[in-house]
C-alpha cells in the first residue's frame, strides 16, 4: 500500500527522502513506507483547512452529521477490512481489531447527536428587559497525533466531534502504523466531505513540531507515552493551543479473599494480556489481598502459561506480538530487571519462537511476583503482556499502595462487597474505575478519563467532554426593553 497524504480533497505523494518500515510485528515483513513529511506539508494541510473552516463552521449542525451518519455506514460496511488491516500492521488478533472498530463506530454514532449535545442555555429576564444567553462556536482548525496501538479507534475519539461542532482537522497518525487510517480516509473519501475539511498528514517528529507550532491549528489531542505527552501539552500551551494530551498508565487491580477467584481471574488475564499489554487500560499491577494470594496467583500463572501465541489472523489465536523488536526487546530487558531486583519471575514469555513466524516480535504473558514498592519495575509503564503481584494484609493497604504511583489511568478491583467497592472507588487516584471488570473503557458517551500522570489538559476525549474541548462558549447580553416594542 502507498502511504500518502490527504490534503484539501486530493491525495497528495509528499516531497521526501526519508520512509520510515511498516512492519507486519507478527512476519517481520515490510508491508509499506511512511514517509517523513515536512512542516511544509502540515502547513498545507493547515491552511487547506483555515480556508475550509470559514465556510463549514456555517453549515448547519443537522447538515453536518448527515456526513458522520454516511461515515458510521460505510466504516461498518468495511468493518472486517479495516480490522485486519490493524492486525497485519499492530499485531493485535482480529477480535481485539474488530472490536477496536466497533468503538470507533460508536464514537461517530455519538457524535451524530452534535445537534442536541451542543446547544447552549439562555435565560430570559435576568434584569428587567435584558436576557442573556451562551452559545457554542467551532475553536477553529484541530488536530490529532494519535500512537500505534489503536489506529483505528482513538483518532475517532476526537475527529468526528471536532467536525460535528464545525471544526476542520488535520491528521496525524502513528508513523508506525499508517494503513489503517490510510483506508479510512479513502471512505472518508467517499462520503463527500467538502474540500479541506478533514486533512490527514503522515511523518514523525517534524510533522508533529509543525502541528505544535502552526499558528493556524487551535486545539490538539495527543495519546502516548508520558513523557511525549508532557512535551506535547507543554509546547502546544506554550503555543496558546489547547491541548488534550492522555499518558502513560501502571494500572493496579486489587482482588480481595471473597471475589470470585475463577472469573477474576480470566477478566485479570484477559485486560493483562489482550493487545499484548500494549493498552494504556491494561491491568499491569495484581495486588492480593489477605488470604487471596495463594489462590490467585495459582490461578493467573496457569492462565498466562495456556495463552495461545501467534499471528493474530489465524483462528484460536489469543493474542498477537509486540509493535516491533525494539519493543520485544526493551519489554524482555524489563523482565530480567525485575529478577535482578529480587522479584521472581513466575512464569517467563521471553525467548519465543513460533512456528512459521521467527522473525515476529513475540512474548509470551509473564508473571512477576514479589514485586517491591519503590523498585523499578513496580513504577516503569511496561507496556507488554506482563504482570506484576504484589501483597498486602488488608484493603487500607492495598488502597494505599494503588495510589502511590505517579499514574492514574485505571485501577480496578475484584469483590463481592458492596461496602468495599463503595469505598475503593470513592478513595481510589484514578480516572477510569473498574468493579469486577478488568479494562474500564468507558462508553463513547462517557469521558475518557485520566488522572496525575496519565493525562494532561481539562477536557478528556468522547461525549460531552469533546463537545466542550471543540467549542468555545459566547455569553451574549442583550437589553431588549419592553417600550421598543410598542413602536411596531
Amino acid at each position: 500500500m502507498e502511504i500518502l497524504n490527504y490534503i484539501n480533497g486530493e491525495w497528495v505523494k509528499p516531497n521526501v527522502t526519508e520512509y520510515v518500515d511498516v512492519i507486519n510485528p507478527a512476519t517481520g515483513a515490510v508491508i509499506a513506507k511512511t514517509p517523513l513529511s515536512t512542516k511544509a506539508d502540515v502547513e498545507a494541510a493547515a491552511k487547506a483547512a483555515s480556508e475550509a473552516f470559514v465556510t463549514w463552521r456555517r453549515v448547519p449542525a443537522n447538515d453536518r452529521v448527515q456526513y458522520l451518519f454516511k461515515l458510521r455506514n460505510i466504516m461498518r460496511e468495511h468493518m472486517e477490512d479495516i480490522a485486519k488491516l490493524i492486525t497485519d500492521e499492530c499485531g493485535k488478533t482480529f477480535e481485539e481489531s474488530r472490536a477496536e472498530m466497533v468503538r470507533a463506530v460508536e464514537n461517530v454514532e455519538t457524535a451524530c447527536g452534535i445537534p442536541h449535545l451542543s446547544k447552549g442555555e439562555f435565560a430570559e429576564d435576568i434584569a428587567s428587559g435584558i436576557d442573556e444567553l451562551m452559545i457554542r462556536q467551532p475553536v477553529g482548525v484541530c488536530a490529532t497525533i494519535a500512537p500505534f496501538n489503536f489506529p483505528g479507534m482513538i483518532p475517532f475519539w476526537y475527529l468526528p466531534y471536532a467536525v460535528a461542532t464545525g471544526n476542520t482537522y488535520v491528521m496525524k497518525p502513528s508513523e508506525k502504523v499508517p494503513m489503517t487510517m490510510q483506508y479510512i480516509f479513502k471512505l472518508i473519501e467517499q462520503v463527500g466531505f467538502p474540500k479541506g475539511v478533514i486533512n490527514m498528514v503522515n511523518g514523525a517528529k517534524e510533522a508533529v513540531d509543525g502541528i505544535l507550532e502552526h499558528p493556524a491549528i487551535r486545539a490538539i489531542t495527543f495519546v502516548g507515552s508520558t513523557n511525549v505527552a508532557r512535551y506535547i501539552y507543554s509546547t502546544a500551551a506554550l503555543h496558546g493551543k489547547r491541548v488534550q494530551a492522555q499518558g502513560g498508565a501502571k494500572n493496579p487491580v486489587i482482588v480481595m479473599p471473597d471475589a470470585d477467584m475463577e472469573t477474576a481471574t480470566k477478566i485479570i488475564a484477559d485486560s493483562a494480556f489482550g493487545c499484548a499489554g500494549q493498552r494504556c487500560l491494561a491491568v499491569s499491577l495484581a495486588i492480593t489481598v489477605a488470604e487471596s494470594r495463594n489462590e490467585f496467583t495459582e490461578l493467573i500463572c496457569d492462565a498466562a502459561s495456556s495463552r495461545t501465541v501467534g499471528y493474530g489472523l489465524e483462528s484460536g489465536i489469543q493474542m498477537g506480538p509486540l509493535i516491533n523488536k525494539a519493543s520485544q526487546q526493551r519489554v524482555e530487558q524489563l523482565i530480567g530487571l525485575g529478577a535482578n531486583e529480587g522479584a521472581n519471575v513466575c512464569v517467563d514469555g521471553r525467548g519465543v519462537k513460533v512456528k512459521g513466524y521467527e522473525n515476529g516480535s513475540f512474548i509470551r504473558p509473564t508473571i512477576i511476583s514479589d514485586v517491591q514498592p519503590g523498585s523499578e519495575i513496580w513504577k516503569t509503564e511496561i507496556f507488554g503482556p506482563v504482570l506484576s503481584l504484589m501483597h498486602v494484609n488488608n484493603i487500607d493497604d492495598a488502597i494505599k499502595l494503588a495510589n502511590s504511583g505517579v499514574y492514574g489511568n485505571q485501577a480496578s478491583l475484584f469483590t463481592t462487597s458492596g461496602n468495599a467497592a463503595r469505598r475503593f472507588r470513592y478513595e481510589v487516584d484514578a480516572g477510569n474505575i473498574g468493579i469486577n471488570i478488568g479494562v474500564a473503557a468507558p462508553m463513547a458517551f462517557f469521558p475518557f478519563s485520566g488522572w496525575k500522570d496519565s493525562f494532561f489538559g481539562d477536557m478528556h476525549g468522547q461525549g460531552m467532554d469533546a463537545v466542550e474541548f471543540f467549542t468555545q462558549k459566547k455569553v451574549v447580553v442583550e437589553r431588549w426593553p419592553k417600550e421598543w416594542s410598542r413602536k411596531f
